[in-house]
């Protein structure tokens, strides 16, 4: 059986300094985390300058914003561009029509990106049920951070019933 065989975009090679459609494979997707966005000048084709509002992306290149990407953002974190730092958005690639041509274009999904939060090793369970115990850590911050288990669930809710209750003695 043949594996599937990666395929590169011609823009990939021209590295441009901005994000596009060129940089995912067909039916894939790419959350991102926004670092900051801000207006700034964008040299375009041709040398051509134009004011732009561009979201810096963490650990890829910006993400220059039109009217229709910058509204997605609206609707999953609000309009202010200062509260979109931090938050994640998941990229795709589209075709809009521009000038009568059809254009391929980065697009922006309409919900957030589910994250997966990782499993939390037995020994490493251990050290925050004794951080907890300790009161240095909390049950809340533990299943922010971690996929517990039902069985790693109960073994919180009992060493920190089993804690209370001997503080109390």
């Amino acid at each position: 059986m043949d594996k599937p065989q990666t395929k590169t975009h011609w823009k990939r090679l021209v590295n441009p300094d901005y994000i596009g459609a060129y940089a995912l494979n067909p039916d894939e997707d790419l959350t991102v985390t926004i670092d900051y966005v801000r207006r700034e000048e964008v040299v375009g084709a041709g040398g051509k300058k134009e004011e732009c509002t561009v979201a810096h992306l963490v650990g890829h290149k910006p993400l220059i914003l039109n009217a229709t990407n910058s509204k997605s953002i609206h609707k999953l974190y609000g309009p202010y561009i200062e509260e979109w730092a931090g938050k994640q958005i998941t990229l795709f690639a589209s075709t809009a029509k521009l000038a009568g041509d059809v254009v391929e274009c980065l697009r922006i999904r309409p919900n957030v990106a589910r994250q997966t939060k990782p499993k939390i090793m037995p020994d490493r369970l251990k050290k925050a049920i004794a951080s907890i115990v300790a009161g240095q850590y909390t049950t809340e911050k533990l299943r922010a951070q971690f996929d517990l288990t039902d069985a790693q669930e109960k073994e919180v809710e009992e060493a920190v019933k089993k804690a209370v209750e001997g503080s109390n003695v």
